[in-house]
């Protein structure tokens, strides 16, 4: 499948058959012209026939490079089936309004935000990284991608607000990453494996959070869940064990570091749990992180190949009329 960034530059191979008419035009009043010198003496005999048909070879050539310069200037795309390494890592980030307590500096949200671009500015190019946001709910705010751009953008926008539920938050990355497989009425899961690992696997994710959970459903069964569908989950400890108080909608709220129920999740999971301090050490989740090797279809520009054709083309007959007749076409 070809498609052209500037379709309309197509016209100009209408100039094509014009230069055909006007060679061909030529050529009779040039054979014309032999056969009345050939009749006066003054061209040797048989001399039209020692060029024969070589002598239009050159400006064949040189007309078939110009047409497909001609292409090339109309910006053409092919699919091509590309290779590459690919894997996925889902940022799972807490904003309850535990996440505004002051107890690292300057809130953990904004502590949670640097670990998030921390790992975003580190990302190996074969990885994509999404963004779920979870308090009460969880929301995909930004599917897994390789735009860092649009990345930073969305860690910016997060901000604290409602109650907390772990379970709910890496529930709605593993849903993404690696959905519940389909069964069929008889109870068999379908026999495509790649269809029941979804789209974006393999993956990780990586959950930020001060480890307090306020709503169901139970962190540690989601984590049994994504361990069953081999999705292993890193946690990051926002947050200290002396705690800070809140100000929630004019109560006085006092919140602290679970490291307990973090350090489960991850070791239930087999991933690593990190405290905040350790951040620098963050971005080795990429070190664990399993790629797939996968065929994708990409659009590829061919202007430059087209190109480069089209001057050896040119190249090729300027030398081929210079060799046979010692002149250029």
């Amino acid at each position: 499948m070809v498609s052209f960034i500037w379709p309309w530059v197509l016209v100009s191979l209408l100039a094509v058959p014009l230069c055909v008419y006007v060679y061909v035009r030529l050529q009779r009043r040039r054979g014309l012209n032999a056969t009345r010198l050939g009749a006066m003496g003054a061209a040797r005999e048989g001399a039209a026939t020692q060029t024969g048909r070589l002598r239009h070879v050159p400006p064949l050539v040189a007309l078939a490079a110009v047409a497909l310069l001609a292409v090339a200037s109309a910006r053409p795309q092919v699919v091509i089936p590309l290779p590459r390494l690919e894997g996925a890592v889902m940022l799972a980030m807490d904003v309850s309004s535990s996440m505004a307590a002051e107890d690292v500096e300057p809130t953990r949200m904004d502590a949670a935000k640097l670990v998030a671009t921390t790992l975003v500015e580190r990302r190996p190019g074969h990885s994509r990284i999404g963004v779920v946001a979870f308090g009460e709910g969880g929301l995909v705010v930004q599917p897994p991608t390789d735009d860092d751009e649009a990345l930073l953008a969305t860690i910016d926008r997060l901000a604290p607000y409602s109650g907390t539920s772990l379970g709910r938050g890496i529930l709605t990355a593993l849903n993404l990453v690696a959905p519940e497989p389909e069964t069929t009425p008889g109870g068999s899961a379908p026999p495509d494996e790649s269809e029941a690992r979804g789209a974006f696997a393999p993956a990780i994710i990586v959950l930020l959070t001060d480890g307090e959970n306020t709503d169901p459903p139970d962190p540690l069964e989601v984590a049994q869940t994504a361990i069953e569908r081999g999705v292993r989950v890193y946690t990051v400890g926002v947050g200290t064990e002396d705690g800070a108080t809140i100000d929630v909608d004019g109560f006085s709220l006092f919140t602290q570091l679970n490291e307990p129920i973090l350090q489960e999740i991850a070791l239930l999971t087999e991933g690593v749990y990190f405290r905040l301090e350790d951040i620098d050490d963050t971005p080795s989740v990429y070190n664990e992180l399993e790629t797939e090797f996968v065929v994708e279809p990409r659009e590829v520009e061919v202007t430059s190949v087209l190109g480069g054709v089209s001057a050896l083309l040119l190249l090729a007959g300027g030398l081929l009329s210079l060799f046979w007749f010692g002149r250029m076409p």
